[in-house]
């Protein structure tokens, strides 16, 4: 397994495909979450194409590094993801959150290659990844484990019982990225609850923690490949990023947190989005 040394404007090409796939399997599926989906599709590009230990031809090896999509509403990114690096077909995305289909709204492990875990029910991805990690040490195991939060999330209790728990186990091989788009479902995170100093909160619980744009590939994946900011803590990276990015008319509006693209829509946005390409 190695990872990929592709140019950055490649990678920006990447994420930019799959935000137009994001757009087409809402519009076509009526699944909502499409702007909590966009907002973290570089982070993802970063992870799969620059700074995780994976190999698509053998999923399930031991050694590989332990990515937990802990924000399961964002499940369509993580599909369209993991079908850009070749865990199944492209074609597949076509049944995303169809009866019978492979490709549910919230992710579910064994069935397709590359998810680990059920998430979807905020709090519980950092606690599974903390067991894969105490599991990978107990077996002499060197894999990481990167688990991709949503803020809101960070509202959770058992986000914090993990926290404090990673830090007093020194698991220095865990990676908390927190998806900092500043909204929850029904309005800006720091005023349902007072998220911020967030990198502070991370910092007083024990671990090292660093801010990074979430929409710089470049930048998240010389973090992420750096060793971890402390030798014997974990890592948390709050990521700023903007809800709906890459489509002007979602970025920022949290009406697009359930909103699904109509036909009108739907054409605007891939419009917008192909001219992007072409600037």
């Amino acid at each position: 397994m190695s990872h990929s040394d592709n140019a950055t404007p490649e990678l920006t090409t990447v994420a930019r495909q799959i935000r137009k796939r994001l757009v087409q399997m809402s519009h076509d599926s009526r699944a909502p979450h499409l702007a909590s989906a966009l907002s973290c599709v570089d982070m993802l590009v970063a992870m799969y194409w620059g700074a995780l230990q994976i190999d698509p031809a053998r999923p399930r090896d031991p050694d590989r590094d332990r990515f937990l999509l802990s924000k399961g509403h964002a499940a369509a990114a993580l599909y369209a993801v993991l079908a850009q690096r070749g865990f199944l077909p492209v074609e597949e995305l076509k049944t995303f959150n169809q009866p019978g289909s492979r490709l549910p709204e919230q992710p579910s492990p064994g069935d397709v290659p590359g998810i680990e875990a059920a998430t979807g029910s905020l709090g519980h991805g950092l606690p599974i990844g903390l067991g894969m990690a105490l599991a990978g040490r107990i077996q002499g195991r060197s894999y990481r484990v990167v688990t991709l939060m949503s803020d809101g999330e960070c509202n959770e209790g058992s986000v914090w019982e993990a926290a404090l728990f990673a830090a007093a186990k020194r698991l220095s091989h865990v990676t908390a990225i927190v998806d900092y788009n500043g909204w929850q479902a029904t309005g800006r995170s720091n005023d349902i609850m007072q998220l911020a100093p967030l990198a502070d909160k991370w910092q007083a619980f024990g671990w090292s923690a660093v801010e990074v744009d979430g929409h710089d590939i470049k930048g998240i994946i010389e973090v992420l490949r750096a060793p971890p900011l402390a030798r014997d803590k974990p890592t948390a990276i709050i990521a700023r990023t903007i809800k709906g990015k890459g489509v002007s008319f979602m970025e920022d509006d949290n009406n697009w947190h359930y909103r699904i693209p109509n036909d009108e829509e739907l054409t605007a946005a891939l419009r917008e989005l192909d001219a992007a390409s072409d600037a």
